[in-house]
Order: C-alpha cells, then structure tokens, then sequence
C-alpha cells in the first residue's frame, strides 16, 4: 500500500511539472490530457487512502479485493495470496484422515488441532504419533499434545544465532532436574533467580555468579552474565526433543506421508481453488479429499470391497 500511494504521488508531481511546462507551450489539447491524467491519479489516491483505513482497522491489516477472506501466505520464501490447506496423514495407507481450510499463514498453531481431530476421528483408545515439520514446533502446542495423550514428533529450528557467532548454544547447558540448577561448559551452576511473565508464558530465569571471572566468557557472551530462560513446561519440549533424536527418520517418513496427497491433489487441482470465500473454499477442499480418499482406498483394497462396504 505505501508503495503504491507513492508510485501515485510521484505520478501526480510529475504531470503538474508537466501542466506548469504546458501552461506556455504545449496546445490546449495536451494540457487537458494532463489535467484528465491529474485527476484519474487524484481519484485514485483516494481510493488507496480509504482502502488504507479499512486495511488498517482489520485485525491482520490484511485486506483482498478478490476474496475477502483469503491471506498473505508464505511460500517457498515468496507471499501468495490464498488459503493454508493443513492435512494430517495416515502413514500406512496414505489416507488423509483430517483436513481444515485455514487463512492463516503461519502453522505454529496448528498442531494440536489438527492433532486431535485425527485422534477424534480415528476414535482410537491407543496413543496415536503425530510427526510435523518445522514450521509447526511450538512449545505450547506440544503441551496440547501431550496432554491430550498425542506422541510428537517436531523438528526445531536453532534460531539463536549463537552459534554463529562462535558461542555456546542452549543445548550446551545441561539442565539438573534434582537441584533446578544449569551446567555451564565451564562446570558451574546457574542457578534459579527469578520468573516472569512474557507473552503469557511463565519463564523463569538462571544465572551463575561466576561469569564475570570465567575464563571461556568470551565463548559464552558478551554481557555481563549468560542468563538462561525456561519455561514452566520446558520438560515437554526437552522429552519431545529427546524422541526426535531416538528416531532420526521421523523427518524422513513425515516427506515420505504427507507431501504424497498433496501432490497428488495440486495435480489435480492444475492452478488452484476454483471458488472463492473460506466455506466454498472448504467445501471445494473436501471434496477433493473425498476423491482422493475413495480413489486411495480402491487402489487399496479394489472398487468391488468399497462397494460392498457402503
């Protein structure tokens, strides 16, 4: 939006540097083109202005002339404009089990949701094991999963940047349940000092006295001490990390499950949805699960079994 009420301003300050130009040598016919040009990018200015208010007062600041309820996405690095197809998969058949349409962009909030509705659907009274990229590790959805007696598996990103840098990483403090204290690599403690509440979370937070005398400081970090957060739930997410690393092809077999109907489906469905707002959007999107599921399930088991089944 800013970048086009700009290409608007520079156009209108480039025409009236023509119409002053005009006003002494060019016929009276250019200079109406350029008064008409003026007020077309005036007009339209306008508009941008009012579109920019009802942008702004939407939650997201998103606004879609096409389809009111489609969203920035992103993609492969770039934005597209539509909607985040989330599936979950059955590993052994390749059915999809659950699906949902959503116009989020991101997935960090989809986890347990989805998690559960494939629990739900599968009625199952078993644990069930989900396996996610990424692009869905949470601290608090593994909390939901956990606690709704979901086993998963989430890749999670370093995104510290100490390392980097050349400094210690979190995982290079070892936490000791029993005293509620860390190991540094320089085989001291830091130990509990205070918690605090940031973005809803309770975080609680450690550090040595001993780092202004350490010898290895310049490896750990530049301020005055290395203080280390947890959360009040960290023991979720260090056993969910501990799984991953029992199962290092969990990654492997997600690529080998998930990405399977969805390329199947994008086949399917050449450039995209057909129709537009969220429900017809989802409507659209079950029946082509259903297609695919019925299609699965007879290359599975042959059309005569499905047919006998309904």
């Amino acid at each position: 939006m800013k970048r086009r009420i700009a290409e608007v301003e520079a156009s209108i300050e480039r025409y009236l540097e023509q119409l002053d130009e005009a006003d002494t040598s060019a016929p009276t016919e250019d200079q109406h083109r350029i008064k008409d040009r003026i007020a077309a990018l005036t007009e339209e200015m306008d508009r941008l202005k009012k579109l920019e208010v009802r942008m702004l007062e939407s939650p997201d600041e998103q606004i879609s002339l096409t389809d009111p309820d489609c969203r920035s996405m992103k993609s492969r690095g770039a934005g597209i404009v539509g909607y985040n197809v989330q599936t979950a998969v059955d590993v052994e058949t390749h059915l999809i089990v659950a699906h949902e349409v959503t116009n989020v962009g991101i997935d960090r909030r989809q986890l347990g949701p989805m998690a559960i509705k494939a629990q739900e659907i599968l009625a199952s009274d078993n644990t069930i094991t989900v396996i996610a990229d990424q692009g869905y590790y949470r601290g608090e959805e593994l909390l939901v999963c956990e606690e709704a007696g979901i086993t998963a598996y989430v890749a999670k990103a370093d995104t510290s940047g100490k390392r980097d840098k050349g400094e210690f990483t979190r995982k290079q403090f070892r936490y000791i349940p029993e005293d509620d204290e860390y190991e540094c690599p320089a085989g001291e403690r830091a130990i509990y000092r205070f918690t605090r509440t940031e973005a809803g979370k309770q975080i609680r937070r450690y550090w040595s006295s001993a780092c202004s005398s350490c010898s290895i400081k310049s490896k750990c970090t530049p301020s005055d001490y290395r203080r280390i957060s947890r959360w009040e739930h960290e023991d979720v997410v260090e056993r969910a990390e501990a799984r991953l690393t029992s199962y290092p092809e969990a990654m492997r077999v997600r690529r080998a499950t998930v990405e399977h109907p969805f390329g199947t489906l994008k086949q399917w469905m050449g450039s995209g949805f057909l129709t537009k707002r969220k429900h017809n959007v989802s409507t659209e999107m079950s029946l082509h699960v259903l297609a695919y599921n019925m299609k699965r399930a007879m290359n599975l088991v042959g059309a005569k079994a499905i047919l006998d089944a309904i």
